[in-house]
């Protein structure tokens, strides 16, 4: 586990490179259709390997997230005007329960889990996104505005059709990747309809480990990896 918070770095050594349960690292994304990173989230590794990359994102975690110019948070804007104002980003804390995260390699999505307080199991969100690329600090990824929720009695529905309207209408996402994300939709859709991995794997009695710290978030939460690999 890392001392006092700190981000560990795993060396370098490609796609064959595994983080330890306890490591901290970043999960980051990309803004839409360009580089700069605007949602930057310290997570701790539950469970790397060729299979499965498990993180946990503790309550009260540093991170960073986009905002408009002005300040004001992203999802206040009306819908019309959300993708074209001026942004940039600043500093928060997440709020609420904590979320573990899963990414199997290569998916165009990730499961989240969610709890109500005192662990009540609330809910998966399928959050569909570029498969990720691996860094020596952590994963990072271009979400896609389009998700699925996934109740506890396997009921499901979309999520932010209306976003991912919008985005395609805002010149963020174009037929070609518009047509792919569907394709992942659907292909996920398939995943919870047959309740394959994850969802049939009970994460949702996990607990993290007590010992665990929460990680800080790195001032060099923006540099560019000198290499990547997914």
């Amino acid at each position: 586990m890392a001392d006092d918070g700190a981000i560990t770095r795993a060396a370098t050594g490609g796609a064959t490179t595994r983080w330890a349960p306890g490591s901290q690292i970043l999960w980051r994304y990309r803004e839409n259709g360009g580089a700069r990173f605007h949602i930057v989230r310290p997570v701790t590794v539950v469970r790397d390997d060729p299979d499965l990359l498990a993180v946990w994102m503790a309550p009260g975690t540093e991170c960073v997230k986009p905002v408009l110019a002005d300040g004001t948070p992203v999802h206040l804007e009306p819908l019309a005007s959300r993708y074209t104002k001026p942004r940039t980003v600043r500093r928060d804390r997440w709020s609420g329960t904590g979320v573990l995260k899963l990414a199997r390699p290569d998916e165009p999505w990730s499961v989240w889990l969610f709890w109500e307080p005192g662990w009540r199991f609330k809910n998966w969100y399928v959050n569909l996104e570029e498969p990720r690329s691996r860094w020596a600090g952590g994963v990072d990824s271009e979400d896609y505005f389009l998700d699925i929720s996934v109740r506890p009695d396997r009921s499901w529905r979309w999520h932010d059709e209306d976003e991912f309207a919008q985005a395609q209408h805002d010149g963020l996402v174009d037929a070609e990747l518009a047509e792919r994300v569907r394709a992942a939709g659907r292909e996920a859709v398939e995943v919870i309809r047959a309740w394959r991995s994850p969802f049939c794997e009970s994460w949702q009695n996990w607990r993290p480990d007590p010992a665990w710290t929460v990680p800080s978030l790195p001032d060099d939460w923006d540099r560019t990896p000198a290499h990547t690999a997914p």
